[in-house]
C-alpha cells in the first residue's frame, strides 16, 4: 500500500512532454493573461452577484468578493510555484503528483474531473438562459420543452448543448487558434463591463447600501462561498502549462495578473450594482448588471449588456473545457484512466479523445440536469483542490528544498496555512447535502482507482520493472 503515495519524479513528468504524445508550445503570458480573464469573468458578474447580494451579503457583497478573492490569491501563489516548476498538463493533479504521490493526485485529479464537469454544464446552461431570452426580444420565441432540463418542465436544454458542440468543435482545431478567440471575446465583455461602470457610477445613491451587512458576518461568508463559483476556473491557466513556450516565466505572470484584474473588476461592479438599486430588488432576476441598467432607464446599455454576457459565458465555456480536455489528456498518460483518452492528433497536437469525451458528457449533464444542482459541487471541488495544492507546497519545500524553483511562493509556510483555512472556512460554508455529494463522488473515485488506476499506473509498471 505505501507505493501508492510514491511521487512522480519532476524530470520524468518534464519528459513526457516532450515525446510524440507533448502538446504543441503555442502561448506566451499575454495569451495565458487572457485565459484566465476568460475563465473567471462570465456567470459570475453576470448572474451570481444579484443571486448573493439579494439573499446572503447584501451592500457587503463587496466583502465577500474580497474574501472569495483573497483565499484565490493565497491560491494562485502556490499554484505559480508548482506552475513555474512543473509545467506539464493537468493542473492541480500534475502538482499533487509530483509533491503528495499518486493516491493524492488521484483524488485531486478525480475532484477536478467533477469540478469542470459540473462547471461546463452550469455555464452551458447560463448561456442558454441569456441566449434564448436575447432571441426572444428580437421576436424569435423558442418552445420551452426545447430549452429548459425535463425537471424544469422542458424536454432538452438544447442550445446548450448546441454551444458544447461549437466549442468542441474550436478545441479541436489547436490551441493557437482556440487562444485568438478567447481573446477576441475577451476584449469584448472586458469592454462590455468597463461601459456598465461608466454607464452606472453616476446614478450611485449611497442610501442603498444601508443596512450595509443585512445578514451579518455569516452572510457574507455564505456570500463568498455561493459568488466562489465567480473565480472559478483561473486554475485553468495551470491546465495550459505543457502549451506555454517560457512557462518558468509566463507562467505565473499569467495566473497573478489574471486573477488581480478580475478582483478589482467584480469589486468595482458589486459596488456599483447594490449602489444603483437596492440589494433586495435582485432577488428575481438572473441578469443583475442589465437590470441595473435598466432601471435607471438606460435600455440601449441594457441590450448590449446582455450580448457582452454572452460573449462572457461563452468564453468561460472555451476555457474550462480547455482545462477538462488537457486533465483527462494528463492522468490518461499516467495510466489511471484509459490510454484511449491520452491520444493526441499528429496534425493539431490536440488530446482529441478526451475533448470529445469532454464534449459529449458535457453535453448530456447540460442537456437534462438543472442548474441548480450543479454549481455549487463546482465550488466545493474547486475548493479542495486549492487546499491540495497549498499543502504539496510546503510538503516539496520541505522534501526538496534543493530544486530550483523559476518562481517561489513568497513567506512560506504562512501563505499556503492562509489558503487552507481561507479555503477551509468558504468549504464548510456550503450546503451540507453539497458535502454528502461530494463525498460520494470521492467514494466512487476511490472504487475505481483501486480496480483500475492502481493497476495500470505507469508509475507502478516502472517500479515493477525496475
Amino acid at each position: 500500500m505505501s507505493g501508492i503515495f510514491k511521487t512522480k519524479p519532476i524530470k520524468t513528468l518534464i519528459a513526457e512532454t516532450e515525446g510524440k504524445q507533448g502538446l504543441k508550445k503555442a502561448l506566451g503570458a499575454f495569451d495565458l493573461t487572457l485565459l484566465g480573464i476568460g475563465a473567471v469573468i462570465g456567470t459570475g458578474i453576470f448572474v451570481l452577484t444579484g443571486v448573493a447580494a439579494a439573499k446572503f451579503s447584501g451592500p457587503a457583497l463587496i466583502l465577500s468578493f474580497i474574501l472569495s478573492g483573497l483565499a484565490c490569491i493565497f491560491a494562485a501563489l502556490c499554484y505559480a510555484e508548482f506552475a513555474a516548476l512543473v509545467p506539464v498538463a493537468g493542473s492541480a493533479y500534475t502538482y499533487g503528483y509530483a509533491s503528495l504521490g499518486e493516491f493524492w493526485a488521484w483524488i485531486i485529479g478525480w475532484d477536478l474531473v467533477l469540478e469542470y464537469a459540473v462547471a461546463i454544464s452550469a455555464v452551458a446552461i447560463g448561456w442558454s438562459g441569456y441566449a434564448v431570452s436575447l432571441l426572444d426580444s428580437m421576436g424569435i420565441t423558442l418552445p420551452k420543452s426545447l430549452t429548459v432540463a425535463p425537471s424544469d418542465g422542458g424536454f432538452i436544454n438544447l442550445p446548450a448543448i448546441i454551444i458544447i458542440g461549437l466549442i468542441t468543435w474550436l478545441l479541436l482545431t489547436g490551441v493557437k487558434e482556440t487562444s485568438r478567440l478567447n481573446g477576441i471575446i475577451v476584449v469584448i465583455k472586458v469592454a462590455v463591463i468597463l461601459l456598465f461602470i461608466v454607464l452606472a457610477v453616476w446614478h450611485v445613491k449611497p442610501v442603498n447600501w444601508h443596512p450595509f451587512m443585512p445578514f451579518g458576518f455569516s452572510g457574507v461568508a455564505a456570500g463568498a462561498a455561493t459568488i466562489f463559483f465567480a473565480y472559478l476556473g483561473f486554475d485553468a491557466v495551470s491546465t495550459a502549462a505543457e502549451e506555454v513556450k517560457n512557462p518558468q516565466k509566463d507562467l505565473p505572470k499569467g495566473i497573478i495578473y489574471s486573477l488581480l484584474i478580475c478582483t478589482v473588476l467584480y469589486i468595482v461592479v458589486s459596488g456599483i450594482l447594490t449602489g444603483v438599486v437596492k440589494y433586495t430588488a435582485y432577488a428575481h432576476t438572473s441578469a443583475p448588471v442589465a437590470y441595473a441598467l435598466q432601471q435607471i432607464g438606460i435600455n440601449w446599455g441594457s441590450a448590449i449588456i446582455a450580448v457582452g454576457a454572452i460573449c462572457g459565458i461563452t468564453s468561460v465555456l472555451l476555457v474550462m473545457m480547455f482545462g477538462q480536455t488537457r486533465i483527462f489528456f494528463a492522468m490518461s498518460r499516467d495510466g489511471l484512466l484509459p490510454k484511449f483518452f491520452g491520444k493526441v492528433s499528429e496534425q493539431r497536437k490536440v488530446p482529441v479523445s478526451s475533448t470529445l469525451l469532454v464534449g459529449i458528457v458535457t453535453a448530456i449533464c447540460a442537456g437534462f440536469t438543472p442548474i441548480s444542482v450543479v454549481a455549487e459541487l463546482a465550488n466545493i471541488g474547486t475548493l479542495s483542490a486549492f487546499i491540495i495544492v497549498a499543502v504539496g507546497v510546503m510538503v516539496l519545500r520541505h522534501k526538496r528544498p534543493e530544486i530550483h524553483r523559476p518562481f517561489k511562493t513568497p513567506f512560506v509556510p504562512v501563505i499556503p496555512i492562509l489558503a487552507i483555512i481561507s479555503c477551509g472556512y468558504l468549504l464548510i460554508s456550503l450546503n451540507p447535502i453539497t458535502i454528502i455529494r461530494f463525498v460520494v463522488w470521492l467514494a466512487i473515485g476511490l472504487v475505481i482507482y483501486f480496480l483500475y488506476g492502481r493497476k495500470n499506473s505507469t508509475l507502478n509498471d516502472q517500479a515493477k520493472s525496475a
